[in-house]
């Protein structure tokens, strides 16, 4: 008996991501870090905004942690081109959007640096919505300086992103779960954990800098003020 197969060509949009992925890895020398930050700051902050009328998601602080941390770490910013490492002044953050169709695309969100939380969320919106009807520019999708790539809402904790060539680093963003830990008065106390997988280019960056990052990062969402 044969069993029917369904056979899906890589041509097209999936096409392009499939060969984007391929060149990634066969030109880069990509490592991960792997890390986890209490969340309990970040989780305190998205209620109280709430609470002051200001709707915003716990990617929406995470990216602000993101570009925070980039920030004071300015090697990690930016693209190999060729034998150079073009380092960036401006954080132009790029979003990984799932689509339909088992696609992926990862728009940026340029002059990321100037904006607080509520107008990162409002260019994420509209990156997604336009991502949806196809009206994004080829600069939205190929001028980013950094990537970010929310699993959050799975069961992922941690996973090793592919690098957004020619970027530097991307952040792998897993899921939050409870930890119990040492309370300040000697007890234990469960608190929400987030998992960190940041993949870097070690050609632009050796391991010791991308684990400054990747703890800047922790910092960022650990002391979380919007």
């Amino acid at each position: 008996m044969t069993c029917a197969v369904k056979i899906v060509p890589l041509k097209g949009v999936r096409g392009m991501i499939a060969d984007a992925m391929v060149k990634s890895l066969a030109t880069g020398a990509q490592l991960t870090h792997h890390g986890n930050a209490d969340a309990t700051a970040l989780m305190a902050e998205k209620a109280r905004l709430s609470e002051a009328g200001t709707k915003v998601s716990v990617e929406d602080l995470l990216m602000l942690a993101v570009v925070r941390a980039l920030q004071k770490n300015p090697e990690a910013n930016g693209r190999v081109e060729g034998r150079e490492v073009h380092l960036s002044d401006a954080v132009d953050l790029s979003v990984a959007i799932a689509l339909p169709g088992n696609l992926l695309v990862a728009p940026a969100i340029f002059g990321a640096d100037a904006m607080d939380v509520s107008a990162l969320r409002a260019a994420r919106q509209d990156l997604a919505a336009r991502a949806r009807t196809n009206k994004l520019s080829v600069t939205e999708m190929t001028g980013g300086t950094f990537t970010v790539s929310n699993l959050g809402l799975t069961r992922v904790e941690h996973f090793t992103p592919i690098i957004n060539a020619p970027q530097i680093c991307i952040l792998g963003i897993g899921r939050m779960t409870d930890r119990a830990v040492r309370a300040p008065d000697g007890g234990i106390e469960l608190r929400p954990y987030v998992g960190l997988s940041l993949t870097f280019d070690h050609r632009a960056l050796d391991g010791a800098p991308a684990g400054d990052l990747l703890t800047s990062i922790c910092d960022e969402i650990e002391g979380m003020q919007a």
